[in-house]
């Protein structure tokens, strides 16, 4: 049995802004599900507060000036034990965790999250919790970053593994930031925390680390080229032997079309034609023409560029002279969110867009839609083509990370042996992505065995978190082992 130190900025269902919260929620779960000792750190914000429950007093800590206090409670829905770093001045404030009411970050995060690290620190050296150390932590994006970097200053540290969930983030601030955090003078540096000289979070994790993995094989492949590697590819082929990747699961007991509480009529690859209910029940739900024939796209999603929203947008003119219905749920960059609402307002027997998110409407799209947009341009690992494939809902893809991981493109050598789930876009263009639409529909439309088979195979996979587990408990031996031997980059 190992003992693990989780850290993250959120963890469904106690707080949630995107895959990150999906995977935090329930890797922890399917590990002590593995006999580990697991126990979930993550910051206390006002959504926290409403979800967590009963709570109690396990640690003072005082990092800036600031009291801390250490909290415990458990995981809604599961036996993990979950500490929860409690400083108001930090955390205690409306609204998303990494930015504010306009979208822009907060101004502090820097002082947020390095406080956030302090606490770690302490707890993963025994000092704060004396009656439970850890052997590996678990440190997931830029937000606890840091952990490696400042455990590196201790001899008896645990081991440490580093998780990008995505690289395009990494928590840049300016050479003021290290000064007023205090960090020591030894993590500055091209070979420490600088970056053009800048205070990278991120870096923290990828020089002191003693393993780095991301959420996909090929994503792991892809950031250490520099068209994915936003400048950080040099140090990442550098340290190649310690990157690997993981493809994420995903939580079959919240994700499963037969048993899904969000889902008027539950079905399964058995039976299939219940699916089409969904459809029928959730246009009458968003107002849309009711049809069960008709093809229905379905997105959900952050609106920002890596999600191919510009070549959904640049495709609109075309794609809504097609008899289809497109759904799109999602929130992110205001000009996407104003664009996509306009041409729904011109085109609402043709278009629903919602602006926000929604856990149970989402579970709906999936299960109604016959058809998932996910032309990104980049996607570390993605999730909502394993909810879509195992929703029976046939992905369309860009081919990059963990998409084509995952997916199998629908030619006809694999639409004969059974193997396809979906279909590539093979260019971050317009004309790509008509072109792959054009010839899914085509599939769809012969009313055939063909659609039908693509829907099993894509159903019958195991994309339970079990696989992906074990594959983590290598990955925290590994890193011990490293961490034993004092080896570093």
């Amino acid at each position: 049995m190992n003992k693990i130190l989780y850290i993250t900025s959120e963890a469904y269902p106690l707080i949630k802004t995107g895959g990150l919260a999906d995977v935090s929620g329930s890797l922890p779960r399917a590990l002590q599900l593995l006999k580990q000792d697991v126990r979930l750190l993550l910051p206390y914000y006002p959504q926290v507060q409403q979800q967590a429950g009963k709570v109690k007093l396990i640690d003072e800590q005082e990092h800036y000036g600031h009291q801390v206090r250490v909290l415990e409670t458990r995981l809604p829905g599961s036996r993990v034990t979950v500490w929860l770093v409690d400083c108001p001045a930090a955390f205690d404030r409306p609204g998303n965790p990494y930015v504010d009411t306009d979208g822009n970050p907060w101004s502090d995060n820097a002082f947020r999250f390095a406080l956030f690290s302090q606490v770690a620190v302490q707890l993963a050296l025994g000092k704060g919790h004396p009656a439970w150390q850890p052997d590996v932590v678990h440190c997931n994006d830029w937000q606890s970053a840091l952990i490696p970097a400042l455990l590196s200053q201790h001899e008896q540290r645990p081991g440490s593994v580093f998780t990008i969930h995505n690289l395009a983030y990494q928590g840049l601030f300016n050479y003021q930031a290290f000064i007023d955090l205090g960090l020591p003078d030894t993590l500055w540096g091209m070979n420490g925390l600088e970056f053009h000289k800048q205070l990278s979070f991120i870096k923290g994790g990828l020089i002191y680390a003693d393993r780095i993995n991301t959420v996909s094989p090929g994503y792991a492949i892809e950031i250490q080229q520099p068209e994915f590697g936003y400048g950080l590819d040099g140090l990442l082929k550098h340290r190649q032997d310690r990157v690997s990747g993981i493809i994420n699961g995903i939580e079959t007991k919240i994700w499963n079309p037969g048993t899904d509480p969000y889902l008027e009529h539950n079905y399964n690859y058995r039976t299939l034609a219940h699916k089409s209910q969904n459809k029928t029940s959730l246009q009458a739900e968003l107002g849309l023409p009711v049809d069960a024939d008709v093809p229905m796209l379905g997105m959900i999603s952050r609106l920002v560029e890596q999600k191919g929203v510009d070549v959904i947008l640049d495709s609109l003119s075309t794609l809504l002279q097609w008899p289809l219905q497109i759904v799109i749920l999602g929130s992110g960059d205001k000009t996407y969110e104003s664009q996509l609402t306009q041409w729904a307002e011109q085109h609402p027997d043709k278009l629903k867009v919602i602006i926000g998110y929604d856990e149970a409407l989402s579970h709906r799209i999936e299960a109604a839609a016959d058809i998932y947009l996910m032309p990104s341009k980049f996607e570390p690992c993605g999730l909502n083509q394993l909810y879509s494939l195992h929703y029976g809902t046939i992905p369309v893809v860009r081919n990059v990370g963990g998409l084509a991981d995952t997916i199998v493109n629908a030619t006809q050598e694999t639409l004969a042996d059974n193997t396809a789930n979906g279909f590539y876009v093979k260019d971050n263009t317009p004309q790509a992505l008509l072109e792959t639409l054009e010839k899914a529909l085509t599939i769809y439309h012969k009313k055939d065995e063909s659609w039908h088979r693509l829907q099993h195979t894509a159903m019958q996979h195991d994309y339970s978190w079990k696989t992906s587990a074990e594959k983590y408990i290598q990955l925290y031996q590994q890193a011990m082992l490293d961490k034993s031997r004092g080896q570093s980059s």
